[in-house]
């Protein structure tokens, strides 16, 4: 049976939400809320942070958390750090890392799992979500990033543009006649594949687009995808967490 691991990248820098893990949402703080619900579909869930106060936080409440450099650029290469040192200091070693957003604290255990299904193929080495896109709202939101899959659901590429570009017809008309996806920001990976493309150089289309996926497939990498059918909630700015509190999500 394959070992899993999921590793939940908490910064406490954000630009527009600072302490954004330690926020109370409903007499529980957001990385409590994101530990427990990892939890309810893995074995083993850690806390990946640059901040003893998280740190505090998730032993406070029973978890596990592992102090990281406060110099990484993404949360990918936060988790590869985490699980070498939560590595060495168990003793244990774990085949596949889960990569579970530090402020989704609405994520879906079926979201999981949905992940792990993909890793019964051996071939696979990274994986995420994607979800079918309904609305024409969604479909030109630059910040909600699209993608396109082959016929073996891989990704073909990612933008934050539409694609495909449906020629010759109105863009109202475009759900019609394309399925479009959108991409839902969770990630699992083969060990050995996360500790290579830790290791990888920005490229330009990661440049030009500011998804680090695209340094995965510039380098030839391939992302296997599974679709979901819920829609991803992460919290940004205190607004956003002021939105799903009053919409009842929580």
């Amino acid at each position: 049976m394959q070992q899993f691991i999921g590793i939940i990248p908490a910064r406490y820098a954000s630009t527009r939400f600072p302490g954004k893990p330690l926020a109370d949402i409903k007499g529980k703080s957001m990385i409590r809320r994101v530990y427990e619900k990892a939890l309810e579909s893995l074995n083993t869930v850690i806390v990946a942070t640059d901040n003893e106060s998280i740190i505090t936080e998730v032993q406070n409440f029973g978890g596990t958390a592992i102090l990281t450099s406060d110099k990484h650029k993404s949360g990918t290469d936060r988790c590869y750090e985490a699980l070498e040192k939560y590595q060495k200091i168990s003793e244990l070693k774990y085949e596949i890392v889960i990569n579970i957003q530090g402020d989704e604290p609405f994520i879906r255990k079926d979201q999981i799992e949905l992940l792990k299904n993909c890793f019964d193929d051996n071939s696979v080495a990274i994986a995420t979500l994607i979800k079918k896109i309904d609305s024409y709202e969604n479909l030109f939101d630059t910040n909600r990033p699209k993608v396109v899959v082959n016929r073996k659901d891989e990704a073909i590429l990612f933008s934050r543009s539409t694609i495909p570009h449906v020629r010759g017809f109105k863009k109202e008309k475009w759900l019609n006649i394309q399925t479009f996806y959108q991409h839902i920001g969770m990630y699992a990976y083969r060990a050995d594949a996360l500790g290579k493309i830790t290791k990888l150089q920005q490229t330009p289309l990661e440049k030009a687009e500011s998804l680090e996926q695209l340094r995965w497939l510039e380098n030839g990498f391939k992302i296997k995808t599974a679709v979901t059918e819920f829609e991803s909630f992460g919290i940004d700015t205190p607004a956003d967490l002021e939105k799903a509190i009053k919409s009842g999500i929580v």
